[in-house]
Formats: C-alpha cells, sequence, structure tokens
C-alpha cells in the first residue's frame, strides 16, 4: 500500500455516512433540521474543535462573494461553518472517499448544498484552475504531507494574487519524537511534522508573505487540561458517553490518539501554529 493509500486507509473505509445516521439517530437528531453547532462534536477534527475555527475565520475579512477552498476538507466542519456565517462559497477537498460523502450528506442535513461542495482528491494536484481563490483554508492536514512545498506551491497557484491562506497546523517541538497512534497518524510512517521556522521557510519559498503568526500550543495544553477534567467529571457521575464524537468517524482506539495528542503537546513534543499569509 502507498503513502497515500495508507492515509485513506487511517481515516476510514466503509460506509461512514451510514454510521453517521446511525449516530445522528441515537442523540435524537435523525430528522431534525442540523446546525453548525449541532455537528461540532463529530465534524471539527482538529484540536479545540469549533472554537479554533472561530478563533482563526475572526481575523480573516470573509464576505459573502468570498470564494475559499478548503484544503483536506475532513467531514465539513469548518466549511460549513464558513458558508453559514458568512454567506460564501466553500469549495473542499479531502483525500478519503469515505469523508467527502460524508460531508456532503452533513453539508444536505444542515441545509448548506447550494453554499458547499466536496472533491475527493489530492491536495498537491487539485483540480481547479489556476487563480479561482480568494481564501484558502486548512486545519491540521499538512502533518500527512511529506512534500511540503509541493502542497504549499499548489495552494499558491488556486489562489488569487493577494489572496488569503489560513492555517491551524501541528508542528515539530523541542520534546523528542511523536507518541503514536495520534489522531493523523498510527505511527511515523504518515507522519511529517515541521518545526515552526522550516514551516515559515517552505510557505516563504512557495511564495506566501506572512501577515499573522501565532503559537497556540499553550491554549491547546489548557484545553486538554479543561477536556480531561470534564471526562473526569461525567465519569464520576456516571454519565454515559456522548452519542456525536470523533470515534464515529475514528474507530474505538481514538481516545488513545486524542491522549496521545494532549500528551505530545504538554511534552512540547509537538506545537500548534495559527497562521494567516498573503499570496504574491
Amino acid at each position: 500500500m502507498g503513502e497515500a493509500g495508507e492515509i485513506v486507509r487511517h481515516y476510514g473505509l466503509g460506509d461512514l455516512r451510514a454510521r453517521l445516521q446511525e449516530a445522528l439517530e441515537n442523540a435524537g437528531l435523525g430528522a431534525s433540521r442540523l446546525s453548525p453547532s449541532n455537528l461540532a462534536p463529530l465534524d471539527q477534527f482538529h484540536t479545540r474543535g469549533l472554537s479554533a475555527t472561530v478563533e482563526l475565520a475572526q481575523v480573516l475579512d470573509i464576505q459573502p462573494d468570498t470564494e475559499v477552498v478548503d484544503v483536506g476538507s475532513g467531514l465539513g466542519g469548518p466549511s460549513r461553518y464558513l458558508a453559514a456565517t458568512f454567506d460564501c462559497r466553500v469549495h473542499g477537498i479531502d483525500l478519503s472517499p469515505a469523508f467527502v460523502a460524508a460531508a456532503t450528506y452533513l453539508a444536505e442535513r444542515v441545509g448548506l448544498a447550494g453554499k458547499v461542495t466536496y472533491d475527493c482528491g489530492d491536495a498537491q494536484a487539485m483540480p481547479y484552475e489556476s487563480e479561482r481563490f480568494d481564501l484558502a483554508w486548512t486545519q491540521h492536514v499538512a502533518m500527512n504531507i511529506a512534500d511540503r512545498a509541493r502542497l504549499y506551491g499548489e495552494v499558491h497557484r488556486v489562489l488569487r494574487p493577494g489572496g488569503r491562506f489560513a492555517i491551524y497546523d501541528v508542528v515539530a517541538g523541542p520534546g523528542g519524537p511523536v507518541h503514536f497512534p495520534v489522531p493523523w497518524s498510527r505511527g511515523p510512517s504518515t507522519s511529517f511534522l515541521l518545526t515552526p521556522t522550516d514551516m515559515q521557510s517552505v510557505l516563504e519559498h512557495a511564495g506566501f508573505r506572512v501577515v499573522n503568526w501565532k503559537d497556540s500550543s499553550e491554549t491547546g495544553i489548557a484545553w486538554f487540561a479543561e477536556q480531561r477534567k470534564a471526562h473526569a467529571a461525567a465519569q464520576a457521575a456516571g454519565a454515559r458517553p456522548p452519542a456525536l464524537g470523533l470515534h464515529i468517524a475514528m474507530g474505538p482506539d481514538f481516545p488513545e490518539m486524542s491522549a496521545n495528542l494532549g500528551r505530545n503537546l504538554s511534552e512540547r513534543r509537538i506545537g500548534l501554529v495559527q497562521a494567516v499569509l498573503e499570496r504574491a
């Protein structure tokens, strides 16, 4: 199995849409018109969830006529948030056929099928014409891509001059090797982290100018601490596990992946960066 096939397999095969339908039924949302906030527990696949998406969007000037490409759109949570909040059009692209089918289904359930679309494809060779988009958006995706120069070069190609590139990604830290499994990889063969300095260098070499660069690691560490505290309180109270969550897509070992992500952050093995860049 090649690298792309291993990545697709990591993110799940089979009928994810059917599992989502069942989970929504179990949550009492089977026939309801859904909103992005309803779906946030299962479709915001990155550290700090919806809060991180809102924070990144707030530093951008997104208008109704803004054309957005969501690179590595996953289950589509950020794309639907952007479309619902700013009335813009968003085109998601993801390597996983199961995620693309699930994202399309959820867009229909939220009533945003006319505002968001999803394509199955490689972020390093996107099926879009050059200089098409005003904004490129990506959250917790680049860690799976070995050829970062090719990725950022392709984003540069599809952005219009002066277009913005919004990033929220995991970076390599000074604390040593990553503890696996983590949400983006079950082992080192599909994990390709760069240090913040190297990441910025590759972006600038691809033709981007840094507008804003923020280390969000401490915020992520605090968020994981709050998550652990809330989980312990729920267990002590005998609460049932939530019906909606990323375990639906990623399987029963997702709690271990998430715990390792928090551990890697606290041990400074990884960090978090939020950045906005401008295409020259």
